[in-house]
């Protein structure tokens, strides 16, 4: 094994935020024709919009002027636009909102227009969060006297009870990071309690996704500083004494599991995942013999790692290849000679293998998400059969998912980084697959062309899909959605005419429906009721 460095580094802020912009007209390369898009950007309107809506660059440009540019340009670099600004998708500091609501002994406070408070905070409990959400409100005179930034100091001081927390997470959403208001002066530390100053503006964080690093990076961050200072509070951690390997994005929880198995041949133990769920995890996560950044959007947070001397494997143990490319890369980061990797992963290749023969996947698929593990699960789809033509992601391209892209092209499968809605719309379109996955507007647009769809959040990404226990975790779902078309078909002929147009909305008498303005074919009165026969 390599010796593990010391933890160390120099004092380093984190932070940023997020909004929506619109995207480019969308083609795919496929020789079948593609639609491209007729309506307009969802970001049209906030672009038209004033107040805290006023549109991203002029967002910016305030920002900027209030002695924000410094941070804007980190977010920036850390997180890369793509063919267009910004996917559509929900307000990007919901992702940084929900890490700090899962951590034990947290407490956290968001600064920003009371509609966005709201949103957030009913978006998190609809999500399942059971905990308290802080704010802070603002009026045009607090904000542009000072006196918000008083006030929240004001209101960390009160909250820092030590019986109570770790931590204070504080968030600046869109206006207090344009109007400049300075989180990075509040004191670091209140009574024992860590105070972690955030900006989360919408117009500088693309998505909700990559917002969970900007929290997972600060608070590593302060974590580093303090394990560099002194002693720290042990971790609970693996007891058994053997380096580990910290996991880097959120997974089903079977997987650190089934990855903590598959890693015992090679003296290693899994470690962590970030982002964790209580403060004392994050020295475990920073002292360990390397990082699996399973999700490669994070890199705030392995800023933080390679500063405290630890090498970061991309890509994930998924299928028989990737499994094998997988365990060859942490081998070589974590210094563990070549035979033993190779007694290590063959039998667990063996078992994969079988797994994917045992549950073979034979269906045309187009996949999109936003959650970053686009990629690994379209390397799963193909390695288990399945004509897989397109993989779009809301995520930047990155150092560590660059393996994952090639080696999907090679096999033949067009790979969209930040795609927006229309990008993945026109590649159901183009493609005509017989299963779509993807988020709520393209599972609703596939369904509306009797296409079978399954959303990628919760039917997906919700699943093992790491080593043999994921190898045939996705076919069961996959082959019975995908075999649904014929019932998708009769359902759309059942209902063709009513619901949409001049027979929307509701009449009372089920025998007589308004008709056509134009001339036309008369309309067929819609039955009044329905039974499993009738699919």
């Amino acid at each position: 094994m390599k010796p593990r460095p010391v933890i160390s580094g120099s004092p380093d802020a984190a932070a940023s935020e997020v909004i929506y912009e619109a995207a480019s007209s969308a083609t795919i390369d496929n020789p079948q024709v593609v639609v491209a898009p007729s309506e307009p950007s969802l970001g049209a309107g906030l672009q038209a919009a004033g107040g805290c809506h006023g549109g991203k660059a002029e967002l910016s440009r305030a920002a900027e002027a209030a002695g924000n540019g410094e941070l804007m340009q980190k977010l920036s670099t850390d997180y890369p636009l793509g063919p267009h600004d910004q996917p559509q998708s929900m307000c990007p500091a919901f992702g940084s909102l929900r890490v700090g609501l899962r951590m034990r002994r947290t407490a956290t406070v968001l600064s920003g227009s009371a509609c966005c408070v709201y949103g957030l905070t009913f978006t998190s409990h609809f999500y399942g969060a059971k905990r308290t959400v802080g704010y802070v409100p603002f009026n045009s005179e607090s904000l542009v006297t000072g006196k918000l930034y008083e006030d929240i100091r004001e209101a960390v001081h009160k909250l820092a009870d030590p019986e109570l927390y770790d931590t204070i997470i504080v968030t600046n959403l869109c206006v207090p990071t344009a109007s400049g208001v300075p989180l990075r002066a509040l004191p670091k530390e209140i009574n024992g309690v860590r105070v972690v100053g955030i900006d989360v503006p919408g117009f500088g964080v693309p998505t909700h996704a990559e917002a969970k690093d900007v929290l997972a990076g600060a608070m590593l961050n302060y974590a580093r500083l303090e394990a560099g200072a002194g002693p720290v509070p042990a971790p609970k951690g693996d007891k058994s004494g053997r380096p580990t390997l910290t996991l880097l994005g959120e997974m089903f929880p079977v997987d650190p599991v089934t990855i903590g198995r598959m890693l015992e041949p090679l003296g290693l133990a899994a470690g962590p995942v970030v982002p964790t769920r209580e403060w004392r995890e994050l020295y475990a996560a920073l002292d360990c013999a390397a990082v699996a950044a399973i999700h490669p959007f994070y890199t705030a947070s392995i800023r933080e790692f390679q500063a405290a001397g630890r090498d970061v494997v991309g890509s994930a143990p998924v299928g028989v290849e990737g499994t094998a490319a997988w365990f060859d890369a942490i081998g070589e980061a974590c210094g563990i000679p070549v035979r033993t990797v190779d007694a290590a992963k063959a039998p667990i290749l063996a078992a994969t293998k079988a797994a994917l023969a045992g549950s073979p996947i034979r269906a045309r698929i187009t996949l999109s998400g936003y959650e970053g593990s686009e990629l690994i699960v379209g390397r799963l789809l193909r390695e288990s059969g399945a004509d897989l033509r397109y993989v779009g992601t809301a995520c930047p391209k990155t150092k560590w998912n660059e393996a994952d892209a090639d080696w999907l092209e090679a096999h033949g499968v067009h790979v969209e980084f930040r795609a927006s809605l229309e990008k993945d719309i026109a590649a159901v379109e183009s493609f005509e697959p017989d299963l779509a996955i993807g988020t709520t507007p393209v599972v609703q647009h596939a369904k509306q062309k009797s296409i079978p769809s399954l959303y990628f959040t919760n039917l997906i990404s919700a699943r093992p899909l790491m080593g043999p226990a994921g190898a045939g975790s996705l076919a069961a779902i996959i082959n019975a959605a995908a075999g649904n078309r014929g019932r998708f078909d009769r359902m759309t002929q059942f209902f063709e005419g009513v619901g949409k147009d001049h027979t929307s909305g509701v009449w009372h008498d089920p025998h007589t429906l308004p008709q056509k303005p134009k001339a036309g074919k008369p309309l067929v009165a819609a039955k009044t009721s329905v039974t499993m026969e009738d699919f």
